[in-house]
């Protein structure tokens, strides 16, 4: 497309109302146009990527995004006060919040996306789907009236039939969603949409609609302009979801075929047009996952999706610069005979979350980070990565987890799915714990690579796949131990930090051969992990658990120079096998992480003290202690957050599982549930501001509780993930 005349024609600054990969994505763009750019940022954003990318950087507030991010007016001002024409909101945060379209009209700024009426109307999910039902574009059973108190939604549960689903009528993204399957789910199911909806987008209104069984959720990108023009640039396949969250999307569908491609972009279309559209916008669509000819309209996001660079890598199109030029008053100047499809192209969200804890959001210091060299951008083929992140960027609960996108196109499905894989195991990220290791064992499911999608596809494949642990009791009897243990093994008891003393004794014996120096290593499940090691690094025999010795070595990698590389990379050598080591040491939360084999584990290592400690909690939840009396049980902290429901009072009586704190986190739900049955005692409430590892609440073994024979067997132990928390939603865009 031709970019000339852009800036000199239309805008020449452009804020950026937004942070992370999207706000670097748009700067991106802004940069090939000669568009200069404006970053704004928060308090815990100051030293971020977008900030360092852009032209111009403005404080808007605290890290509470509520006085930062989306606050109206300050953001308006930074725009008026670095002398910007323009405001691209991105995805997220204000960019469907029709206060900002109008605060841009009275500033004399323009707002890149919609007309306020279309974001409007589309913002209220039953207005849609009355509007849009309007146009015969099929439409879910479900409520289609505005307001309704939770005595109507239940009323109305009936008609609309279980299961069911609880959306709420602003927003987007899969926040506040709830599944119902029968009456009794639905009071709790309301009280918790309407608390994240309120706190997500200042609405609790809600709305009822039909659940499809394994259906397939499909979307097509439009664009309009001003002056009449609406085409479509076919669709995308998110099906892929985690609790209304996506996960990989791809483009175009592997089962949409030309005839019912053209029926959803008319589809499409015509929702556009209904609402008098303008702008890059995307319509979603759901199909029952064995006839995706047969589909209905859901939600129009008026705005650009995170998964739009699979339709540019498959259209060659740049979506922020045509939205910029539709901004500006310019024509689209593409007919829909002039959009084609070439290839395939799959993208795969990469979050900060630990899979091996119930997906809850991870939070830390980015100690390492490697991009594989693979650049960001729509001009980036076959590999892209958008990404956010930097060397020591800090990642908290402030936010949405989300870190980066890796995109990668083929000429088919296939190969595109095998250039994502790769790319994944090649990216680094150390110091925060991500989901890219779960992301490629998904991608190598049977049903993924055979295109046999549905909704439901990853809460089966979690469940069938289990905890992505080292498997200790191999490592403990003696089989091949883990790669990425044995190089922990050897960076805590062999490196250099053990030799200064961060880690571990030296083993030294007077007049005696040095002992081999050992550790336990606790990997992100909480499994422990005995670790021995004699010699140094270069000469090393390595024990794991009661398994055989092995010789091993870990060496930096040098460049051509002979200095070592950057990025704490080594060459590890397992009995004669040697493979690239990526690491890093945090003693400052005495923790190790590698990357080997394109998997990253981290590993904590408790001294006496912390080992003493678990050993105390392990006595806790298994319900005794060293005299078989009945033990209180903590409920701590797993992610930093606010508190936003305590549903239990001092003195009930809980059941083990029962949730007796609600934490917002990354802009989701996290209910912490009771570790063992009993009585309740809550040390917070609603509004509390609560930190990691934090005690919420204790449970007291009931009086009646009977005190269990220390030679008895003891209870099989609770697992601490579940015990410390529990993630019940999730947010998307």
């Amino acid at each position: 497309m031709d970019t000339r005349g852009l800036s000199g024609t239309a805008f020449t600054t452009v804020l950026v109302a937004n942070r992370g990969e999207i706000a670097c994505r748009v700067i991106g763009t802004l940069r090939r146009l000669g568009i200069r750019s404006v970053a704004v940022y928060s308090d815990a954003d100051s030293g971020a990527r977008h900030v360092r990318e852009a032209d111009v950087a403005v404080r808007l507030g605290p890290a509470q995004a509520a006085r930062s991010y989306l606050d109206v007016e300050a953001v308006v001002a930074a725009a008026v006060a670095t002398g910007a024409d323009a405001i691209h909101p991105g995805y997220g945060f204000l960019s469907e919040n029709p206060a900002l379209a109008r605060a841009c009209e009275r500033a004399g700024i323009v707002f890149v996306g919609p007309p306020v009426a279309a974001v409007e109307t589309m913002a209220d999910k039953a207005a849609a789907k009355r509007l849009v039902a309007a146009h015969d574009v099929p439409v879910l059973p479900g409520t289609v009236d505005d307001g309704l108190d939770d005595a109507a939604l239940v009323a109305a549960a009936d008609d609309v039939g279980f299961p069911l689903l609880v959306k709420p009528v602003a927003g987007g993204g899969g926040k506040g969603m709830e599944v119902v399957r029968t009456a009794d789910e639905l009071p709790g199911a309301l009280a918790s949409a309407r608390r994240v909806a309120a706190s997500s987008f200042g609405d609790d209104g809600l709305l009822l609609e039909r659940l499809v069984g394994r259906p397939r959720h499909i979307e097509v990108q439009v664009l309009a302009d001003t002056h009449g023009s609406v085409v479509h640039l076919g669709e995308r396949e998110c099906t892929l979801q985690r609790r209304h969250q996506k996960v990989v999307e791809e483009a175009p569908s592997p089962v949409v075929d030309e005839a019912t491609r053209a029926r959803l972009g008319e589809a499409a279309c015509a929702v556009a047009r209904s609402v008098g559209y303008v702008g890059a916008g995307t319509v979603e669509f759901l199909a029952p996952g064995d006839d995706p000819s047969t589909f209905w309209f859901i939600e129009m996001n008026t705005r650009l999706q995170v998964e739009h660079p699979v339709t540019e890598l498959v259209t060659g199109l740049d979506l922020v610069e045509l939205q910029l030029r539709v901004a500006a008053g310019e024509p689209l100047g593409l007919a829909q005979d002039d959009v084609a499809l070439r290839g395939h192209a799959v993208e795969a969200r990469l979050y900060a979350e630990s899979p091996a804890r119930g997906f809850l959001p991870a939070a830390g210091r980015v100690l390492r980070y490697d991009d594989a060299g693979a650049p960001a951008g729509p001009g980036a083929t076959p590999l892209r990565l958008d990404s956010g992140l930097l060397p020591g960027a800090e990642v908290t609960g402030d936010y949405d987890p989300m870190l980066a996108k890796a995109v990668a196109w083929a000429p088919d499905r296939a190969r595109a799915v095998e250039r994502l894989d790769g790319l994944l195991a090649d990216v680094v990220v150390l110091g925060v714990e991500t989901n890219a290791g779960f992301l490629r064992d998904l991608l190598a499911d049977d049903d993924v690579r055979a295109g046999r999608l549905d909704t439901g596809l990853i809460d089966r494949f979690v469940a069938d796949r289990g905890e992505p642990a080292l498997d200790a009791d191999a490592v403990a009897a003696g089989r091949a131990p883990d790669a990425s243990l044995v190089a922990a093994a050897l960076l805590v008891l062999a490196g250099p930090e053990h030799a200064a003393g961060a880690w571990a004794s030296d083993g030294f014996r007077l007049n005696g051969r040095a002992a081999p120096r050992r550790a336990v290593l606790v990997d992100a499940t909480g499994a422990e992990h005995a670790v021995a090691v004699a010699g140094t690094a270069d000469t090393a025999v390595v024990t794991t658990g009661d398994g055989e010795p092995v010789r091993a070595s870990l060496r930096p990698l040098v460049d051509p120079h002979g200095d070592p590389q950057a990025g704490g990379r080594h060459l590890l050598t397992v009995d004669g096998v040697t493979r690239t080591v990526a690491s890093a040491l945090d003693a400052t939360t005495a923790t190790v992480w590698v990357h080997v084999d394109g998997r990253t584990s981290s590993f904590a290592v408790p001294g006496r003290a912390a080992l003493a400690s678990r050993r105390r909690a392990e006595r806790a939840l298994t319900g005794g202690g060293d005299d078989g009396a009945a033990r209180s049980a903590a409920v701590r902290v797993a992610m930093p957050g606010t508190v936003s429901a305590v549903p239990v009072a001092d003195g009930d009586v809980v059941a083990a599982g029962q949730p007796v704190v609600v934490v917002e986190a990354m802009k989701m739900e996290h209910p912490l549930l009771a570790p063992v049955a009993g009585v309740v005692r809550v040390d917070v409430r609603t509004g509390d501001q609560v930190r990691l590892d934090q005690v919420v609440a204790v449970v007291d073994p009931p009086a009646d509780t009977p005190v269990r024979n220390p030679a008895d067997p003891a209870p099989a132990p609770a697992d601490p993930a579940v015990a410390a928390a529990h993630s019940d939603t999730r947010g998307a865009s």
